[in-house]
């Protein structure tokens, strides 16, 4: 494991732990073992550490969704698999998304404009398929687009609260629940 994946793996753990305040660079170095110089190498802040562990997520799930979106799937097909992906994806780094969500509004500004931005362009691509399925008839029409994609992500973005890996369903387990319930929401 290269230097820079020990830090960002020591960050999710203590901030998960202590949370982003409350920790110190210091015990980032300790727990990761590594020195203040490699920490800084690649981060030049706490800050920039913990933007990199929601960027480097939402960077991973934006090629899964594309890769999945321009499939040749039929279009159902397509947002569950996009739906049950994001889920399962963010369960299986379920400290890292925690984490980000908590800590999002101590990010400095710019940063937070960014993160929002970049976030936008997954949620309007997966909006566009839900549009692009209501004006075929393939989904219903009389809920907005956006509308869905809020409620949806929404819920998404909260799995930190309320769930634990030792509990009755797995990630992919939840992650066709969340699609099956998108898609029936959707039924004509």
């Amino acid at each position: 494991m290269s230097v820079r994946e020990k830090v960002v793996r020591a960050a999710v753990r203590l901030f998960a732990e202590k949370g982003f305040e409350a920790t110190t660079v210091r015990e980032i170095v300790e727990e990761a073992g590594v020195t203040k110089g490699g920490l800084y190498h690649y981060f030049e802040s706490k800050d920039d550490l913990l933007f990199e562990i929601y960027a480097a997520m939402l960077r991973m799930q934006t090629r899964r969704m594309v890769t999945i979106a321009e499939s040749d799937l039929p279009l159902a097909e397509r947002l569950h698999a996009i739906i049950a992906d994001v889920v399962v994806t963010s369960i299986a780094d379920l400290d890292a998304a925690t984490v980000f969500f908590q800590s999002f509004p101590l990010l400095e500004k710019s940063k937070q404009v960014q993160v929002r931005a970049e976030r936008r362009t997954y949620h309007e691509r997966v909006r566009d398929l839900v549009a692009e399925g209501q004006r075929s008839g393939v989904f219903r029409a009389d809920v907005p687009a956006d509308l869905v994609i809020n409620y949806h992500f929404g819920a998404i973005h909260r799995l930190g609260m309320w769930y634990h890996a030792e509990g009755e369903l797995s990630g992919e387990q939840v992650g066709k629940h969340f699609a099956d319930l998108m898609l029936r929401s959707l039924r004509p």
